[in-house]
């Protein structure tokens, strides 16, 4: 059972559950020196496919710029990252992933992909698509 931090224990289950999965996945990630918070950031400067802003990696992320900032960081004294000038504003730089940023992103994917399937073993696909079709009606409910 959840710990009781709403009014309604089904969202208290939710919250436990994510937080258990990010525990989860953290664990095995930590084992090779990466995080969370890490692969995220790695996963949106992979996916953009181009260097980026400090402020659009925050916001791809849904973190704080103070945290991005932290982040990137950690990531550029590890050789992952690199920040380099803008080219229309000399004002800015850019983040980009470098060759080692690359291949350390795919390392922690293929990590996080194998933690969230032995996490969800016990889901056959028809559980999957019920618990999906669940969570999507929420979601419709709580749309700004």
């Amino acid at each position: 059972m959840a710990v009781q931090g709403s009014s309604d224990v089904l969202v208290d289950e939710l919250y436990e559950t994510t937080y258990r999965l990010r525990q989860f996945v953290e664990a095995r990630l930590r084992e090779k020196g990466a995080s969370v918070a890490r692969l995220r950031a790695l996963r949106m400067l992979a996916r953009a496919r181009q260097s980026l802003r400090m402020r659009e990696l925050s916001e791809m992320a849904g973190i704080a710029a103070r945290t991005a900032t932290s982040i990137v960081d950690s990531l550029e004294r590890d050789g992952l990252v690199e920040r380099i000038p803008h080219p229309q504003d000399r004002r800015a730089l850019l983040v980009r992933l470098t060759e080692e940023g690359l291949r350390c992103h795919r390392e922690a994917e293929e990590i996080d992909r194998l933690a969230l399937a032995e996490a969800t073993a016990g889901l056959d696909e028809d559980d999957r698509a019920h618990l999906r079709a669940l969570l999507a009606r929420i979601r419709a409910h709580t749309h700004d």
